[in-house]
């Protein structure tokens, strides 16, 4: 099977190539002009493996939370290439594929939603199956929800904010990688297996996962807060 991913939910900009098994690709840390380099690395990814889109069986992307922008950037890009060649896709969830990187069994996501509010989820693996022990939410760090039991890894943006997550979770967490971000090899990771259980989706329903609409705070909320 061969599936290609693309994330571009942060600064940076990734795509994949997945080749039953084997892992080619390309990562920049690009700011804000994904637009501008992300076909330019979806051509090199499958040019240095000898194929056209036309020859993968589907595409995944990272469909969010995370950039607004970069979010839909990867679901428009996603439904272009897939509409183009006749491929089903599958969305991944940014916070899963944060989890997926680790390779940790138990891991808290989150990353900076901005506006003092965090993007955050956990996830359990058991039996080499990942199960979502908090759904994807928006939350504050100091409102974030509560955890059972110890030997979590704390991974994102969020960790990066200040130390109310390490604070609220205190010995529960057996470490924290804070400069982690969502990659497109891990989508891939993730998105394998839905395409193998049949739960790719045609490319119209290459949608993004937001979690809020609001993308900035009024002049009033600004002076406010």
């Amino acid at each position: 099977m061969r599936i290609l991913a693309i994330e571009t939910s942060t600064e940076y900009c990734s795509v994949a190539l997945w080749q039953d098994g084997a892992l080619n690709e390309r990562c920049e840390r690009v700011g804000q002009k994904h637009s501008e380099v992300l076909l330019a690395m979806v051509d090199g990814v499958l040019r240095e493996a000898g194929y056209r889109v036309q020859d993968v069986d589907g595409i995944a992307y990272g469909k969010g939370p995370g950039s607004f922008t970069g979010v839909r950037i990867a679901c428009g890009v996603t439904q272009g290439l897939a509409f183009g060649a006749d491929l089903n896709v599958v969305g991944v969830c940014t916070l899963h594929a944060l989890a997926e990187a680790t390779g940790q069994d138990k891991v808290i996501a989150a990353l900076d939603a901005r506006m003092g509010e965090l993007y955050f989820a956990a996830y359990e693996k058991r039996d080499g199956a990942w199960r979502t022990v908090i759904e994807p939410c928006l939350c504050t760090a100091q409102s974030a929800p509560a955890v059972a039991g110890s030997g979590w890894f704390g991974c994102g943006s969020g960790f990066v904010l200040n130390d109310a997550l390490r604070t609220l979770y205190g010995a529960q967490l057996c470490g924290v990688e804070a400069q982690a971000v969502p990659q497109a090899a891990a989508i891939a990771r993730l998105a394998v297996l839905e395409f193998a259980h049949g739960h790719a989706v045609d490319a119209a329903q290459a949608l993004p996962l937001y979690l809020r609409d609001k993308v900035a705070l009024t002049t009033r909320e600004r002076a406010a807060g």
